[in-house]
């Protein structure tokens, strides 16, 4: 519960309290889907691509809202009513007052790829010792994350939050509203081309995370990353991870971890034994190591849905549905876990990398090539924009249109023993080869 007073409430998102008692109860939680809303709910009108979200504010009010938050031309005639000009400015400047209410520390995680697995693991390994708050599966934009800040209820030692961006500001438009104590940058790799243009600028607009952290907070880099290196702070305590690192895997037996952390000796037990998920968990150590906490013993992490999720199908075929999303950095790790996993055969079932520009065609020919190279016995292209997978890789394959249509191919070729591996970007929705 956000147990702020509706005039306070108000001051906390820069907006104005335009009807309702000033001095009542604060709302259960803050939605901005009216299909989610419940009783004592705060719902804040968005506008969207078809439909403004304040034309729901009526009818919010009328099914139990605690009420609304929306701009002037959207205040319906009944209800608590908060009114701000852009509400989503108002929502990013209330879930920072809450932070700042709540006086908790906060991880903020950005990456390539990995980020949602390191906020999961680093939520499992914080757990036990204080009282944590992480964002739910991928709540990360500039309206995911302060709707995770407004999740977190008042105890909140520590809160994870996930940061994604897609061009250049948008990680300091997070950092303003998260105030991170910590950044963490798990890696940099060729992502959201289509706009940013080079890796270079990837790094620079990661490096956000780096230049907004206020002086003497803590920040994580992989070691092994020189685009980040022109972009390090003095006044920073900063930890590297990985090969060469200080924080480092010195072993590896059965399911438990050997790691070093700035000369000190970590054991931990893991679910896992993915490299990227290591190297995630080194990550997630560092992390822990810069906010004082001490971890050890067992891992229970339970990883967001759709990375990684391993399905049992019916005669012995085994899938790993990692389909959330997809760049040359974790296609290559897939490949690479899926080629080094027990298996009659293995059969890869691809799905486009979007935003990669005009580089797309030879990402795409040079994760064919890899999938080649590392021993995948038959590769499902799925859609057209996939098909440049083919161009590298010259074993088995069955291209086919739709994801439809790879259950239904699935069913046919696969068999006892298999091991499937289902990965593409979000837009080739290949969580319904599964359906």
């Amino acid at each position: 519960m956000i147990d702020l007073a509706p005039a306070r409430l108000a001051a906390a998102a820069g907006a104005r309290l335009a009807a309702g008692d000033p001095d009542g109860p604060g709302p259960r939680r803050v939605v901005i889907d009216s299909r989610d809303l419940g009783p004592g709910d705060l719902f804040v009108g968005l506008p969207g691509e078809s439909v403004h979200g304040g034309e729901f504010a009526a009818a919010a009010i009328e099914a139990g809202a605690w009420g609304v938050l929306v701009d002037p031309g959207h205040a319906p005639a009944s209800g608590t009513a908060l009114v701000a000009d852009d509400p989503l400015a108002a929502l990013g400047e209330l879930a920072r007052s809450w932070r700042r209410e709540l006086g908790c520390r906060v991880v903020g995680i950005t990456g390539s790829t990995g980020k949602t697995s390191t906020k999961d693991i680093l939520a499992a390994l914080l757990a036990p010792h204080v009282r944590t708050h992480a964002s739910r599966e991928n709540l990360n934009t500039e309206i995911g994350l302060p709707l995770s800040l407004l999740e977190a209820p008042r105890g909140t030692e520590v809160a994870v939050l996930e940061m994604a961006m897609r061009g250049e500001g948008q990680i300091a438009e997070l950092a303003a509203i998260a105030e991170p104590d910590v950044g963490v940058i798990v890696n940099v790799g060729p992502v959201h081309l289509e706009l940013l243009g080079t890796v270079e600028r990837v790094a620079a607009a990661k490096a956000e995370l780096i230049r907004d952290l206020r002086p003497g907070a803590a920040c994580v880099l992989p070691a092994s990353e020189p685009l980040l290196d022109g972009h390090r702070r003095d006044d920073l305590d900063t930890w590297t991870f990985g090969p060469a690192g200080e924080v480092m895997l010195l072993a590896m037996s059965g399911d438990r971890a050997e790691i070093e952390a700035r000369g000190r000796t970590i054991e931990l037990e893991l679910p896992f034994a993915e490299p990227h998920n290591l190297l995630n968990t080194l990550a997630a150590v560092a992390a822990a190591e810069a906010l004082g906490v001490r971890v050890s013993g067992r891992v229970d992490v339970r990883f967001s849905s759709l990375r990684g999720e391993l399905v049992e199908l019916p005669g012995g075929v085994v899938v790993v549905n990692d389909c959330y999303n997809a760049n040359p950095m974790s296609m290559r790790a897939a490949l690479d876990h899926l080629a080094e996993s027990p298996a009659e055969r293995r059969i890869a079932v691809l799905g486009l990398m979007a935003e990669l520009g005009d580089g797309a065609d030879a990402y795409h020919r040079e994760i064919g090539a890899h999938a080649a190279e590392r021993g995948i016995d038959v590769l499902v292209p799925v859609g057209r924009e996939a098909l440049g997978y083919l161009e590298g890789f010259h074993g088995e394959a069955h291209p086919v249109a739709s994801p439809e249509e790879a259950g239904a191919l699935l069913e046919e070729v696969a068999r006892p023993g298999d091991r499937v591996l289902v990965k593409g970007s979000r837009s080739a929705g290949l969580e319904r080869v599964l359906a």
